[in-house]
């Protein structure tokens, strides 16, 4: 049974997320998503993991207790556990190494990774680099290979993160047999950011053992996310000004933009391919690029947010004929949703034929699309 899956969220005690994240709101945005299985996000945190531990499911959507820890190096990991009661044991062997344990949803950890990997693969969980190749807070910025970060501890999987798709990591020798993972890292349960990236994962039962055996052996059948030019920092570019440089430019410069002096950090793409990225991607499950139907129907109308009330009217119009907005964006005909919406049915046909331009993000400013 093939089920779609995104992993990696966050809850209102992480910075920057939206105070209206509650299990409810996101158990019943993955439904409308077409999420049939959701990372809790945060699991390290008492009072989340209180929170879905009251909750009473009504949508059917399977919770996997993960979370994310900054650990030594501003590297990110992934943590994903079968049970709460796991990440309550994870939290007392971490926090004599952390100030903010019990106050931050994604919270620091002196501990290097194969410190934090040994303690969750002796607590029977997975854990992987978090936005692998992003220029701030990944295993890719701070370290030129996984045994630099994780010693002899194994990763059970890596996830590329948004500005990245499967041939960025494709290639690179030491993740060959590592699963890939590609999560939305959302901050809000709008479906504009939720399920922005997500994964199909092969069950035999929609339980939630089911799906962390699943991520553990690997069946993972397709990951679908972002064309990574949307990605924020898929090109090498000034964090203030956002203007794009080439990797010779940006080393003339020493990484000072010459315009504004801002930092200019390196692009994703950049720093996948001096990896070895780009390679084979036989023996890859496939990689589906999707764009949030809330972004294609607020290019359609011209107008400048997702979250407007026209754009949210034709979102809700079009995801309850065909049930779920990843119906929409990847198995209902384009010609079937012409005849709810044609504006929107042509674009979905546009989308999936690859008549899309793309404008490369970089710096931290998110990349733009239109239709050809």
């Amino acid at each position: 049974m093939a089920v779609y899956a995104d992993l990696h969220i966050h809850s209102p005690f992480s910075m920057a997320t939206s105070p209206s994240m509650t299990p409810a709101s996101l158990c019943e945005a993955a439904a409308v998503k077409g999420i049939e299985v959701l990372g809790s996000g945060d699991a390290l945190h008492p009072e989340w993991r209180a929170a879905w531990k009251a909750y009473e499911d009504e949508t059917g959507t399977v919770v996997l207790p993960t979370t994310e820890v900054e650990g030594k190096g501003r590297v990110h990991h992934l943590i994903i556990m079968e049970d709460f009661s796991l990440f309550e044991e994870l939290a007392a062997v971490l926090a004599p190494h952390s100030r903010d344990l019990l106050t931050g949803g994604r919270p620091h950890v002196r501990l290097d990774g194969e410190t934090i990997a040994a303690a969750v693969h002796d607590l029977g969980g997975l854990v992987g680099p978090a936005h692998a190749f992003t220029p701030w807070t990944s295993l890719y910025a701070s370290h030129d290979s996984v045994a630099s970060c994780y010693g002899e501890e194994p990763i059970n999987f890596l996830e590329l993160g948004l500005s990245a798709d499967t041939s960025y990591g494709a290639g690179i020798p030491e993740l060959d047999g590592v699963p890939f993972l590609s999560n939305s890292d959302a901050h809000s349960a709008h479906p504009v950011k939720l399920g922005r990236e997500f994964n199909r994962l092969d069950l035999d039962t929609v339980t939630t053992k089911a799906a962390f055996d699943a991520v553990k052996q690997g069946k993972v059948s397709l990951n679908a996310g972002f064309f990574p030019e949307e990605g924020k920092y898929n090109r090498t570019a000034c964090t203030r000004c956002y203007r794009h440089y080439s990797l010779d430019e940006a080393e003339a410069h020493a990484w000072t933009c010459p315009v504004d002096g801002g930092r200019i950090k390196k692009g994703v793409q950049n720093r996948a391919h001096e990896l070895g990225g780009g390679g084979d991607l036989s023996g890859r499950p496939p990689y589906y690029h999707i764009i949030p139907l809330g972004e294609i129907i607020r290019v359609v109308l011209g107008v400048s947010s997702p979250m407007t009330k026209k754009v949210e009217a034709r979102y809700a119009r079009l995801t309850e004929t065909f049930e779920t907005e990843i119906a929409v964006l990847a198995e209902v005909p384009p010609e079937e949703i012409a005849g709810v919406d044609p504006e929107i049915g042509a674009a979905i046909g546009a989308f999936r034929e690859g008549q899309v331009k793309l404008v490369p993000g970089g710096g931290g400013k998110y990349g733009t699309f239109s239709f050809l």
